[in-house]
């Protein structure tokens, strides 16, 4: 077995309605009710270079798509997607690096985002550098909250003014990613500075 994670090209656009069915059953089994992309959107996703898709040889394995909202302010990774049996064997989280490297690289300034119920795409996340904010600090864009309206507990949004639901927010801020690595690279200078000084 060689399970390859790469930037989708038109030559995956055969996988499609596989990737869409996957999608849904996976939305069916866990109660979230997310609405079905139609065919030609996902195709044009790949035709975009806006996809990431993991093959084995031939075989569809896994795939995600990047979105961008708000002027391209914001960017989230959707539809992510691995089949059942190729599940356990870490090719989400190659698919989620991969399309976290193409989120940076196409937007590099955009917040990247995520709504999420599922434990393992949280810790996927944290390890990325996402963290869980309010539902406040993503975007406003309607196009993006549209996409909830066919969830079963769109009700819980609604009720709580879009403030909140059963799915966790995630944020990754490149600005606030950027000052933190900055003030930890002040730290260690000034912890070597006295290290120095003072022979500890």
């Amino acid at each position: 077995m060689k399970i390859d994670v790469m930037v989708a090209t038109e030559e995956h656009l055969g996988f499609v309605s596989q990737i869409n069915d996957e999608i849904d059953a996976a939305a069916k089994q866990r109660g979230t009710g997310i609405a079905r992309r139609t065919d030609e959107y996902i195709a044009d996703k790949i035709k975009s270079g806006k996809a990431i898709i993991a093959v084995n040889r031939n075989e569809f394995v896994g795939f995600c798509y990047i979105e961008s909202w708000g002027h391209d302010e914001f960017v989230a990774n959707s539809g992510l997607i691995v089949r059942p049996q190729y599940r356990g064997m870490g090719v989400a989280k190659r698919i989620k690096q991969a399309a976290f490297d193409l989120s940076r690289k196409r937007f590099p300034n955009a917040k990247l985002f995520g709504l999420t119920t599922g434990e393992a795409v949280m810790r996927i996340n944290t390890e990325l550098g996402y963290e869980p904010v309010t539902f406040a600090k993503l975007t406003d864009d309607e196009r993006f909250w549209a996409g909830c309206q066919s969830c079963v507990n769109y009700d819980v949004l609604q009720r709580t003014n879009m403030t909140k639901c059963l799915c966790t927010g995630m944020i990754y801020d490149p600005e606030v990613v950027a000052k933190r690595k900055e003030a930890a690279k002040a730290a260690a200078k000034k912890e070597g500075w006295f290290s120095r000084l003072f022979g500890k």
